[in-house]
């Protein structure tokens, strides 16, 4: 009754880091093995034996933005955490693969063997790093769907030609660690060309730039734009987009340094009551407009552009 653990996803560019935990029990799974040493489709029937055969599993997320604040030494210690807290059946000992006791302070820790290339040797760590490749891989290939273009279902988050080449052409995403060096150095480039670029310009160039940048992403999402800078004697709305049978109805503050504050905060009650006005009011004048619509800000602090929904 072992509780082996492994994780997948420590050296992405993009994408969360993957704890996975099982216990096999009795289950006798012929062909378990570390996971990078098999082929995706021989992964995917393992992860579905594993999951119908074995006593228990478990998988620990951390997502890019957890990870960048927690840094990944203490991320890795969350993941194994939460993938052993999933586990509800009784084990007797538990082996990470690698060197490092991540259980080490918690009640559990005195139990632990710590085993490099545990995932070759051991069925249990083997079957947790297959669980947990094929839960990252699958995550990841969904977020090729949401984010088009950057060919996460083929790369799936690492540092590829591939991926830097898409994001040169398209940008960062929410995806994207920016506290790991490559990504880190990427982001500080565009910030001082984005900064060199805004000094230069007036309040309304800046917001006019932020605005294409806007759409830009919009387009990049698969968003089609409908109208820009769409006024009346009573109201404006910055971007009008189509997206998935709704229309989104998008506020862009752009802001020329992080020292301005982040673009988020100028939304207030009566910013938002302005802006539905305005939707309501295209709403009317558009009367064959989609059944579903959004509004929607989108905030750009130099280099940094983010995306947020207000339903």
């Amino acid at each position: 009754m072992i509780l082996g653990i492994d994780e997948v996803g420590r050296g992405p560019w993009a994408g969360p880091l993957v704890v996975g935990a099982v216990v096999l029990g009795e289950a006798a799974i012929e062909g378990l093995t570390d996971s990078k040493k098999l082929s995706a489709k021989r992964r995917d029937a393992l992860d579905v034996l594993i999951r119908e055969q074995a006593a228990g599993w478990g998988l620990g997320w951390v997502h890019a933005d957890e990870l960048d604040t927690l840094g990944l030494a203490e991320s890795l210690r969350v993941a194994t955490i939460r993938a052993v807290e999933a586990i509800h059946t009784p084990y007797s000992e538990i082996i990470i693969d690698g060197t490092i006791n991540f259980l080490k302070e918690t009640s559990k820790g005195k139990y632990v063997t710590t085993l490099a290339k545990a995932d070759l040797l051991i069925p249990s760590v083997s079957a947790a790093s297959i669980i947990a490749k094929v839960a990252r891989d699958a995550f990841m290939a969904e977020q090729a769907a949401v984010h088009p273009g950057y060919g996460f279902e083929k790369h799936v988050g690492y540092g590829t030609a591939l991926h830097r080449s898409a994001i040169d052409s398209l940008g960062i995403t929410p995806l994207h660690r920016t506290s790991f060096a490559p990504i880190a150095k990427i982001v500080k480039a565009e910030l001082e060309q984005f900064q060199n670029i805004s000094n230069q310009l007036t309040t309304k160039q800046v917001g006019d730039s932020g605005e294409d940048r806007a759409s830009q992403f919009l387009t990049a999402q698969g968003h089609t734009i409908l109208n820009r800078n769409w006024k009346t004697k009573w109201c404006e709305i910055d971007i009008i987009s189509f997206f998935d049978d709704t229309v989104f109805f998008v506020e862009v503050k752009t802001r020329k340094n992080a020292h301005a504050g982040n673009g988020f905060e100028a939304i207030t009650k009566t910013k938002l009551k302005q802006m539905t006005f305005a939707a309501e009011y295209y709403q009317a004048t558009h009367p064959n407009l989609a059944v579903y619509q959004k509004l929607a800000v989108i905030s750009i602090t130099a280099s940094k552009l983010e995306y947020l929904q207000l339903e």
